[in-house]
């Protein structure tokens, strides 16, 4: 059965979206592999995501329109990324969701293979305390090559992730949701910062207790989550398009 598109997403969101990627790559966050989607402006049941490129390469005719089972609306033999599904089946199980970052930040993956747990170090990473669970693909799928291949597997990463704003991948990386594309951006570049500053403290500390955030301290920042983030994302957004 033929899917129907759902139309012309709002230029803008197209912008923003390819803006994402180059600021995520701008900020190491992303390398050449790694992706960012969002939701149809026009249609819920549907995301923005670009062909398989390296993020700092994308543009604004690289992106193309998906349905929620991972199928391009009109990729005219176009490359596609293998973990999309990560993707659909997250947007599918979290309606809160509008935006989707999959990652391989270096600071993350000490995180996913260890007992300690990230903690939020400083309220621009508040939003941690919330929680960041572990993706244990074996527990899924036995053994793999740790790539979100298929829907079952884009279901139990989302599964997961539950109603988090982040979930670790252990030995790849890590998803990051956003109820928006600033503020998904903002939450992708300050978990691994915090993951940094984590493991910077720990060394410090020789063992002693460290100072995270208190559960009340970062309910109240969460509160204003993304209060003064326009300034960075105006910022970041003009650094990145300018170096297109």
């Amino acid at each position: 059965m033929k899917r129907k598109s759902a139309g012309r997403a709002d230029p803008k969101l197209i912008e923003d979206l390819v803006a994402a990627n180059r600021i995520l790559a701008m900020h190491g966050v992303l390398d050449g592999w790694g992706h960012v989607s969002v939701r149809h402006d026009r249609d819920p049941n549907r995301y923005l995501l670009s062909r398989s490129l390296a993020p700092e390469l994308v543009t604004a005719k690289d992106i193309l329109e998906f349905d929620l089972d991972n199928e391009a609306m009109a990729a005219k033999g176009a490359n596609l990324y293998t973990e999309r599904f990560i993707h659909g089946e997250i947007y599918k199980k979290r309606p809160d969701v509008v935006a989707v970052a999959h990652m391989h930040a270096p600071p993350l993956i000490p995180f996913g293979v260890v007992q300690q747990k990230l903690r939020p170090m400083y309220h621009r990473a508040a939003f941690i305390a919330q929680g960041v669970p572990l993706f244990e693909i074996r527990d899924a799928a036995g053994m793999t090559d740790l790539l979100i291949r298929n829907p079952a597997l884009g279901a139990a990463l989302a599964d997961s992730l539950a109603d988090k704003p982040a979930v670790l991948m252990r030995g790849h990386g890590a998803t990051v949701v956003g109820p928006s594309l600033p503020r998904l951006v903002g939450r992708s570049i300050f978990l691994p910062l915090n993951a940094t500053l984590q493991m910077q403290a720990m060394l410090l500390s020789g063992g002693q207790p460290i100072s995270f955030l208190d559960p009340e301290e970062a309910r109240l920042i969460e509160a204003r989550e993304g209060y003064g983030l326009g300034r960075a994302w105006d910022a970041w957004k003009r650094k990145a398009l300018k170096r297109a």
